[in-house]
């Protein structure tokens, strides 16, 4: 096995402004004989929407947030075409799904960005079922309504519920009187201090606390933004997205976090949850009244539904507020907007505990090659980093096709970091399949990579502040 690591230079804030390369224009793709092709257009514009009594001016799909659901089959070829309606550039990243290289949305590393007034053709095949989402991957834009799911179904799955629930959990700023952009520059100023964050050192020497729940171990600094408004699909706590079902129905709940900077407890009042899935891939069930879910990650869960008026209840971690939702099976007065589940108090379930199914665990293998990705960074001034430098000025990870690739994370940060792998899934050391896991604050943990869809990837904590500060690095096949 070889081991290769990235020797430290000095971090410095924000993503390479070097000359932009150019791209060829992708090969179309052709159906085989029986495949079913899933056409769809996205519309990427301006709008106003009602969260739920209050008006924000913000970017999104059309016009709603969550933006129109993208439904396929594994191993249906998707054809969706993206029209820039905004004022600024943009693409579409197809978050968790393994599609080809081209198809992945990253401006600068796969494509070139889709421009004002044009539009970019997305062809790729699913082939993996699962709970996905799609989003831009230029600056914060995915702070804005900029988000949808993306649902991959399984031909072979039993389906032995009665009703499915996508559940979309967002924090939200867009148009309250700032934007992503103005949080952005606010944290990047030079004063190094803003209203929107903590002003805590993320290198060390300064403990947040635990700011835990339930007794569960702390994930650390809580996130950097201060929020005015917490969403499940689009709405408010006061006037909450409704499940209507009858009691003793089977729910399948897909559960989203495409939040900017928030981990969210989520749990429903009343009510035991099964987890099936993480990141599309089964897990052995388990079973939880409540669970954390970090920005990027996907849960499915079972639940028997009760006689009576329920609290959905996604709460951020360490932060002030909550979102809700309600599922209804029956007349009567719904629950407080603050509503506090008791779920909350007890035991909380993190996705890295689950044990995978033994379908969805890679073959046994030792890694081949072995990447070290140190995670720094700091809040005075607002500067992240991986191996010791900003996107554009650390060096790639450079791995051979065919390989088992080690990625071995070091959080040196006061923060959890949600670290999401492009074009590929990775495995836990308990064999657990996911593409986006929670790194806790002075921890390690080490992931396992099937070098099995050669291209050029990025590889970034899913904070997308520290993101665009610099906390991303591309992972390249060798030609």
């Amino acid at each position: 096995m070889t081991v290769s690591a990235t020797v430290a230079l000095p971090a410095c804030s924000g993503t390479s402004r070097t000359k932009a390369p150019t791209f060829a224009t992708a090969a179309r793709l052709r159906p085989i004989a029986g495949q079913r092709v899933v056409e769809r257009s996205v519309r990427a514009k301006a709008t106003s929407l009602d969260l739920g009594g209050t008006t924000v001016e913000t970017w999104a799909f059309g016009d709603t947030a969550p933006g129109p659901l993208i439904r396929a089959t594994a191993g249906d070829l998707l054809r969706i075409r993206v029209e820039n309606e905004l004022p600024a550039d943009t693409s579409v990243h197809w978050h968790g799904i393994a599609l080809r290289n081209v198809a992945d949305g990253v401006p600068g590393l796969t494509q070139a960005p889709i421009a004002a007034g044009s539009s970019y053709l997305y062809e790729f095949i699913a082939p993996d079922p699962g709970t996905y989402f799609y989003h831009p991957h230029v600056g914060v834009q995915l702070d804005r309504g900029l988000y949808a799911p993306l649902i991959i179904d399984d031909p072979h799955e039993p389906g032995d519920y009665d009703l499915e629930w996508v559940v979309v959990l967002d924090d939200w700023v867009d148009g309250t009187g700032r934007t992503p952009d103005d949080v952005l520059a606010d944290l990047t100023g030079s004063s190094g201090d803003s209203s929107d964050s903590n002003s805590s050192d993320s290198m060390g020497g300064m403990d947040m606390g635990t700011m835990s729940m339930g007794g569960a171990p702390p994930f650390g600094d809580a996130g950097d933004v201060t929020y005015p408004h917490y969403l499940i699909n689009g709405r408010l706590p006061a006037a909450p997205d409704v499940l209507r079902g009858k009691p003793g129905q089977r729910v399948r709940l897909r559960i989203i976090n495409a939040g900017a900077d928030t981990i969210f407890t989520v749990a429903l009042g009343e009510h035991r949850l099964t987890i099936t899935h993480t990141d599309g891939f089964p897990v052995q069930p388990q079973d939880t009244g409540a669970f954390y879910i970090g920005m990027g990650e996907r849960y499915d869960a079972l639940v028997t539904l009760g006689d009576g008026v329920f609290p959905l209840v996604a709460a951020p971690y360490g932060k002030e507020g909550q979102a809700r939702a309600l599922i209804r099976t029956s007349s009567g007065a719904a629950p407080d907007a603050a509503v506090h589940p008791a779920e909350l108090d007890g035991p909380i379930l993190e996705g890295a505990d689950l044990q995978p199914s033994d379908a969805s665990r890679l073959t046994a293998r030792e890694p081949d090659s072995s990447h070290a990705v140190h995670l720094s960074g700091q809040m005075m001034p607002y500067q992240w980093a991986i191996n010791g430098a900003p996107y554009g000025k650390n060096d790639p990870l450079m791995i051979n096709e065919g390989d088992r690739v080690r990625l071995a994370m070091m959080n040196m940060t006061q923060m959890t970091h949600p670290m999401h792998v492009h074009g590929h899934t990775f495995a836990l050391p308990s064999g657990l399949r996911k593409d986006t896991v929670l790194v806790k604050p002075k921890s390690s943990l080490a992931v396992d990579v099937q070098a099995d869809n050669p291209g050029d990837w990025m590889t970034h904590c899913h904070n997308i502040y520290h993101a665009e500060a610099g906390m991303m690095i591309a992972l390249k096949y060798r030609k």
